[in-house]
């Protein structure tokens, strides 16, 4: 089970040093914004990476995305490993954060886009234009678009995705 944690009330604890904040989204999002505080897990390495530290059983441990829905699937791999700190969801993640104007460490506005709009915007476009081939009789393209569909699920399942890999080696996302 879930316990999720309301940002005014994580903001309070974390001021006081009583918890620890994890934030799983991906580096390129780390460093756009971030709450202070914050350890930066990406989701698809937080069970790798958590076991590496050595987080006292006293502190509490609150975990944080964009929106709340990683950082659940964050709270549900960790509360599997044998951690003796209570584990919480910040409720509606940095949106929520920023929404109760709380305060936000900022990096350089013009990072680009996020590798995720990236692999978004290239497996879409792969997945239109096998489609369209499809249709245009080439019938393999149907089962290039089921690859592509696969891998995308493939990457929402686990948080790993080759492309997003690839990609963040890219020069322009340096």
């Amino acid at each position: 089970m879930i316990t999720n944690i309301s940002v005014q009330d994580a903001a309070t604890e974390l001021a006081s040093g009583n918890a620890i904040l994890i934030d799983v989204r991906e580096p390129d999002e780390f460093k756009t914004e971030h709450i202070p505080y914050a350890l930066s897990l990406p989701l698809g390495q937080v069970t790798d990476l958590f076991k590496k530290m050595n987080i006292p059983g006293d502190k509490k441990i609150y975990v944080q995305c964009a929106m709340g829905g990683r950082s659940a699937k964050a709270c549900i791999a960790l509360s599997k490993e044998d951690c003796p700190n209570e584990i919480y969801n910040i409720d509606g993640g940095i949106q929520a954060w920023k929404s109760a104007n709380l305060p936000l460490i900022s990096g350089n506005a013009n990072t680009g886009m996020s590798i995720f709009r990236q692999v978004q915007i290239i497996v879409g476009a792969l997945v239109l234009l096998m489609v369209i081939l499809g249709f245009s009789g080439i019938s393999a393209a149907f089962v290039v678009a089921g690859i592509l569909g696969a891998a995308l699920c493939f990457a929402g399942i686990t948080g790993w995705c080759g492309l997003a890999l690839l990609l963040t080696r890219m020069p322009w996302n340096k």
